[in-house]
């Protein structure tokens, strides 16, 4: 079974939060960090944007991440937001077992 890393930023700890907590609750994801202030800087409609934001790190099996992807972009305030995921490799046998029991 494959797992990944979801990396998503967002404008606040609070929406944050809400994304992190309805992915966690709903069994999209087992575990979600948040990380505060993260300097982004982007290019966004033909401007260089300099923001502040927070990064989620979220947790979960690979086939997840279309629910995850459709989750937060029903909540998310972004009309684009950042949703990347990243194959884990490896890890910890047992977190990984932990992640599958946590997930569905």
């Amino acid at each position: 079974m494959q797992h990944v890393v979801v990396f998503v930023t967002a404008p606040d700890e609070q929406i944050a939060a809400d994304i992190a907590r309805t992915l966690v609750e709903e069994r999209f994801a087992g575990c979600v960090n948040i990380v505060r202030s993260v300097r982004s800087i982007y290019s966004w409609e033909g401007r260089i944007e300099d923001d502040s934001e927070v990064l989620m790190i979220i947790k979960t099996k690979a086939e997840m991440f279309p629910r995850v992807e459709r989750r937060v972009k029903e909540m998310h305030p972004y009309s684009v937001p950042e949703i990347i995921s990243i194959p884990i490799d490896e890890g910890s046998k047992e977190y990984l077992d932990w992640l599958n029991s946590v997930t569905y």
